[in-house]
């Protein structure tokens, strides 16, 4: 159908451009009102062939080199699909570590020292179910994931042993850095994750972070003042898209 209108933006103004000549060679009644054009003033011949011309190349232009630019069997363009570099295996035991570290995260927002602890033993649970053998298809990329993934158990067991609740803010701090780093090794690419920061998490110009699903994360460092803290300092996104076929 494009091509079809892109055809008719070159035939119409030939039709107007060649109308008054046809016009004269006309025998008939319709001859007097070629005849008339050709009398009529010269400034309107000139503006109406002018615009006449314009017209013609203007659909030429446009058929020779955009006709093909969307082409396709419809008019609308077909939302995009989520695709996935890794195995469903994978997927899910990196969301399972994620989902946990979210509940850890949140457990911590509440202050609430028991869930801190179950939350953290499902965190820990969850790296211990984690699929790290299939980045050995890439030896550079499983060698860079073993130090956030050791560093981020380590943390956890701190979490656990720590009597501190500071002390336990400052493991999150490293666990959540690490697990970011791991984020960025295997691109994880099933959804958004944003990096929340507290400027004031530890002090005056003490930043702490950590991860969230959205920007709307309660923070994991409660201040002592009670004040709200928190903003996306990045996004993590490499989710892949590829058209529907």
């Amino acid at each position: 159908m494009k091509k079809i209108l892109d055809l008719l933006a070159i035939i119409l103004p030939l039709i107007l451009l060649f109308l008054p000549l046809l016009g004269k060679l006309y025998t008939g009644r319709p001859k007097k009102n070629a005849e008339s054009v050709l009398r009529s003033p010269w400034i309107i011949r000139f503006i109406s062939t002018f615009l006449v011309v314009t017209l013609l190349l203007t659909g030429i232009i446009r058929y020779v080199f955009f006709s093909n630019a969307s082409s396709g069997s419809g008019d609308s363009i077909p939302e995009p699909l989520s695709v996935s570099k890794h195995s469903s295996d994978f997927n899910e035991s990196l969301q399972n570590v994620l989902n946990a570290y979210y509940n850890l995260a949140g457990a911590f927002a509440s202050g609430d020292t028991s869930s801190i602890h179950t939350t953290a033993v499902a965190l820990k649970n969850a790296f211990g179910n984690f699929k790290m053998e299939e980045l050995k298809q890439d030896s550079t990329i499983y060698l860079t994931a073993i130090d956030p993934v050791s560093n981020s158990k380590a943390e956890l067991e701190s979490i656990l042993i720590d009597p501190s609740m500071d002390e336990k803010r400052g493991s999150l701090n490293i666990l959540s850095d690490n697990l970011r780093n791991l984020l960025v090794v295997v691109k994880y690419d099933l959804t958004k994750v944003y990096w929340m920061q507290c400027d004031q998490a530890f002090g005056e110009n003490k930043p702490g972070n950590w991860l969230s699903r959205s920007i709307d994360s309660k923070n994991p460092y409660s201040l002592k003042d009670g004040k709200p803290c928190g903003f996306p300092k990045d996004t993590l996104n490499y989710m892949q898209q590829e058209p529907v076929k």
